[in-house]
């Protein structure tokens, strides 16, 4: 017996003794555990590759090299995608709201292994981006592979996706719980209990199993050893107006550059362009290497002045050069970001954002310190406050942003700073920007829906529900031609062709109703009789769902013409859509 035929009978015996939620349940266990490889292995590889080069960075004589480790980490991933994936492996998160909103949930399988060999290429050498991307990518890759070699529906698809981007994000993080959340805040899945638990399960385990591969110190966590002080509160609230502008800042910062790298054609325009800034950047300002969280664990362990090795300013006793220092690095810290994916690297900007938060509370806090010294704000706690305030701004996902810094600062000692920042940082940037920079550009497209709803219209086919009951008659028949159609037909109007079967127009039977019974008319041409239907009673059999239902919408009809290359296919009813798409909402919500 063939393979395909043993698996057939597999999944039909599967179907039979396992239900989906189970089989669902144990498959969210295996997604989290290959993410949490996934994980360890590209942390390993991309810490491998950056304490390789920078032991040579200490040595002044090739610190002027430094400059071109960019451009050859981002030219080797552009080759590795070019010429050996041939694919463009685009921006994580995006992509996969794209892929959930318009494309069945069906993700390439090559992202499952492209991602993690551009990011570690691009993060490894120097490039100013976060691991993150990357690593759902790859997890939300393996969910889909998953369900499309189960052969699963869209609703399976779609949590398995969701299973494999929270257990990656909590393997990168290890934050098992900001995990979850962003796949419901972030990815806008169901929140319901059918999608909560295996969520819980593919994030638990994700975390789980890079804590047990990756050494203590590659972990991305920050001791929080300072207590919140009540005091503190109006300063906090001045943090969250800080960041709140400064996540306007990298929201309108990020989309300039884009634009502006959109006139290059050639991906090796964009390389050199790119990488030369990117290098001189990082010349003259260290700290923007890679993602930055050692720059903010140097700050929390009470050593900022560590952001000044390798700069001009390093030994310089001026407390103020520092927050100064620090400042500059906010201001760079998206454009080093956005060069380094716009001239072709891979990576993504949950690290950007929240070290340029990390950077923004110091410096306020840091300035306030020097200015009123009385004050004696807690500069480690500011720092990671700022952190969850401007990428709760970034990604307008504040609840993630809050649990996310709460669980790698080990502990909830800052909940409460955490939440007022967060919130006000939320609010100013909402104010500025509807869309979060994930979804901006496709929200712009109409590719990518906030609401279930609408989602679930999305994944309807035309085709589906195209009615072919309407009887058509040519256009040089007559008014004879048509009583005969009458007598047989089921509905009560008529698609007139022409010969190649062109669609003209529709014949309605109340408007031939007082001539039928007179024989002396029969002679009469249908065209006497002919309505001609307006564009917007007409649809492409290629439509977007959507679009039907708005024309459905701003006409009032109860069917609409469907046409493919102006040739007639059928009519599309609004009882037959809405019946169906209840029955999917149905099927959707079904635990």
């Amino acid at each position: 017996m063939s393979k395909n035929k043993w698996f057939i009978r597999f999944l039909i015996w599967r179907a039979r003794k396992i239900p989906d939620n189970s089989f669902v349940l144990f498959l969210s266990v295996v997604i989290g555990f290959a993410a949490g490889i996934a994980a360890a292995l590209l942390k390993f590889t991309v810490i491998s590759i950056e304490e390789k080069l920078l032991s040579y960075y200490g040595n002044t004589e090739q610190v002027l090299l430094f400059i071109f480790i960019p451009i050859i980490g981002i030219f080797l991933t552009v080759l590795f995608l070019k010429y050996i994936v041939k694919d463009n492996v685009g921006h994580g998160v995006p992509r996969i709201l794209y892929v959930i909103s318009r494309l069945d949930a069906s993700m390439r399988n090559h992202k499952i292994f492209s991602s993690l060999v551009g990011g570690s290429l691009t993060a490894g050498f120097g490039g100013s981006v976060g691991l993150e991307s990357p690593i759902i990518s790859t997890g939300a890759s393996l969910g889909s592979g998953i369900g499309q070699f189960l052969r699963m529906g869209y609703k399976y698809k779609t949590m398995l996706i969701g299973c494999g981007a929270a257990g990656a994000m909590a393997s990168i993080f290890t934050t098992p719980i900001a995990a979850v959340i962003f796949s419901f805040e972030v990815l806008l899945l169901d929140l319901s209990t059918a999608s909560l638990i295996p969520l819980l399960f593919a994030s638990v385990t994700g975390a789980v199993t890079t804590k047990m591969l990756t050494a203590e110190q590659y972990l991305v966590h920050f001791d929080a050893t300072q207590p919140f002080e009540v005091n503190d509160v109006p300063f906090f609230i001045l943090l969250g107006v800080v960041g709140g502008f400064v996540s306007v800042y990298f929201h309108y910062m990020h989309f300039r550059i884009i634009r502006l790298f959109s006139r290059f054609k050639s991906i090796w325009v964009k390389l050199m362009v790119g990488g030369s800034l990117l290098g001189v950047l990082l010349y003259f300002f260290p700290p923007l290497f890679s993602e930055g969280y050692d720059s903010i664990r140097s700050i929390v362990t009470g050593h900022p002045e560590e952001l000044l090795h390798y700069t001009f300013f390093h030994g310089s006793g001026f407390v103020w050069t520092l927050i100064i220092f620090t400042v500059f690095l906010v201001v760079f810290k998206v454009i080093a970001t956005t060069l380094t994916t716009e001239a072709g690297g891979v990576g993504g900007i949950f690290a950007p954002a929240a070290v340029m938060g990390g950077f923004s509370g110091f410096a306020l806090s840091g300035g306030l310190n020097q200015m009123f010294p009385s004050l004696n704000l807690h500069e480690s706690n500011f720092t990671l406050v700022g952190m969850a305030s401007v990428l709760g701004g970034v990604l307008l996902a504040p609840l993630t942003a809050i649990f996310l810094i709460a669980e790698m600062s080990a502990g909830y000692k800052l909940i409460v700073p955490l939440m007022i920042s967060t919130s006000v940082a939320y609010l100013i940037a909402r104010t500025f920007n509807k869309h979060s920079i994930f979804t901006q550009k496709l929200a712009e497209e109409g590719e990518v829906f906030h609401y279930r709803d609408k989602a679930v219209i999305k994944q309807m086919k035309i085709r589906k529900l195209l009615e072919k009951d309407v009887l058509t008659i040519p256009i040089d028949s007559t008014l004879g031609d048509l009583v005969k159609k009458i007598k047989v037909s089921k509905r009560n109007f008529f698609a007139v062709i022409a010969s190649d079967g062109t669609f003209i127009g529709m014949i309605l039977l109340d408007d031939v109703r007082k001539d039928m019974f007179d024989r002396l008319k029969y002679k009469r041409p249908v065209s006497d009789y002919l309505h001609h239907t307006l564009d917007d009673e007409k649809v492409s059999i290629k439509n977007d769902m959507q679009e039907i239902v708005n024309k459905f919408n701003r006409t009032g009809n109860y069917n609409l013409v469907v046409l493919d290359r102006k040739k007639y296919v059928g009519v599309i009813s609004r009882a037959n859509l809405f019946k169906a798409y209840r029955e999917n909402m149905l099927k959707e919500t079904n635990e």
